[in-house]
């Protein structure tokens, strides 16, 4: 058995939680014991240590170049550490003893999803900062199916962006009400500032033609079909139709969710990959539209002041199965699209504008802080470390 199977094991067997988070959280806390606070260690992962990326890679950059860290060890927990090489840093391979030890170890703890990987054994003079990744759509947390797991009572710092991020992590992931800090997300700082001198870079950088408009397609992941084997997504489209319909005036970026581990597309100069390429601010940037699903790439598109599309081409059977916070139907702009030739219509109508007040209505309803969120965590931070 490997470790996406387990995983998978873990997240739908709520006996199986049970006695694994009790047992080895209790082991973990023993051990806890004889290992000293190393006051000036910080420990980093983003999605599991699939990537180096989003707000804690944000939050780190900041504090590798802030005089006030000058002393600490900062270290990233990754599945595969061999694969990365980051200048002041060292990389630890997650899910190891060496990564239990150094989090039991560590003064600051920095993360997108989590450090105990659905254990608790965090230390009380251990600061814990989740930035989490976008929360409003689809359920998340103890709201799912077969999960009672989420208990973020020991954070000390959480993100949200708006008050109706807050209720959701103070009811499904059972959050210390007093941890939440309204400043949005590191990750998204830069889309308040980039400037079109820099959208200009970024299209050379992608090979994008000059005149060009882009498509941006970003779906969410779905649950493993195979016992955690795999998380493979197949897009619900004939990129032959897309290629015939927009290839003069347009091409199309594809951007596979972190944790899909297969993504069946061929690429060519029509159909561009960015999934390996860790900066999404700076697809969003370049893109004049984005087609989705039940992602909350919807609140980073909002953001950017791009219009979004629901391709909801699978959108009865995923609300059975998942959920959603409310009726995409009646939030979303133009709906919930169920066919390619919908979408295909509906984006030559959001070019020319359609529906621009209802996008920015959306915007004002679910993002209502950001821009300057890294500073705001650096400083809450400093406060509590000089505590």
């Amino acid at each position: 058995m490997n470790r996406k199977q387990l995983e998978y094991i873990l997240k739908h067997n709520l006996a199986v939680q049970f006695l694994y988070k009790k047992g080895v959280s209790a082991v973990f806390r023993f051990i806890g014991i004889f290992e000293k606070t190393d006051e000036h260690l910080i420990l980093f992962n983003s999605f599991g240590g699939r990537r180096f990326n989003d707000s804690p890679k944000i939050l780190f950059e900041k504090m590798r170049d802030d005089p006030y860290f000058r002393d600490y060890t900062l270290v990233w927990a990754f599945e595969r550490p061999e694969d990365f090489h980051i200048p002041g840093a060292r990389c630890i391979r997650i899910d190891t003893p060496e990564y239990v030890k150094t989090a039991l170890k560590a003064k600051v703890w920095i993360t997108s999803v989590n450090i105990e990987r659905g254990l608790h054994y965090k230390k009380k003079n251990t600061i814990y900062v989740n930035t989490w990744h976008g929360a409003g759509t689809k359920l998340i947390g103890n709201a799912c199916s077969k999960r009672r797991d989420y208990i973020f009572n020991n954070i000390d710092i959480m993100l949200i962006q708006s008050e109706f991020e807050r209720k959701i992590f103070l009811r499904d992931f059972d959050c210390n009400p007093n941890a939440f800090m309204k400043v949005g997300f590191p990750r998204n700082d830069e889309l308040f500032h980039i400037t079109n001198e820099q959208k200009k870079e970024f299209k050379k950088m992608f090979g994008i033609p000059e005149g060009k408009k882009v498509i941006l397609y970003a779906p969410t992941w779905r649950d493993s079909k195979d016992g955690g084997l795999s998380y493979e997504f197949i897009p619900p489209m004939h990129i032959e139709k897309w290629r015939e319909r927009f290839f003069d005036e347009y091409v199309m970026l594809f951007r596979m969710h972190a944790f899909t581990t297969a993504f069946q597309m061929e690429y060519d100069d029509f159909a561009i990959d960015t999934s390996s390429y860790d900066n999404l601010n700076h697809v969003l940037a370049i893109s004049d539209v984005v087609v989705t699903d039940y992602s909350t790439i919807v609140y980073d598109s909002a953001i950017a002041g791009k219009p979004f599309i629901c391709f909801g081409f699978d959108y009865e059977r995923y609300k059975k199965e998942r959920g959603f916070y409310y009726e995409l139907a009646d939030v979303y702009p133009g709906g919930v699209l169920k066919t390619e030739e919908e979408v295909m219509n509906r984006i030559e109508e959001v070019i020319d504008g359609a529906d621009s007040e209802q996008y920015k209505a959306f915007r004002d309803n679910y993002v209502e802080a950001g821009g300057n969120a890294a500073e705001n965590v650096l400083s809450a931070l400093k406060n509590k470390l000089d505590k």
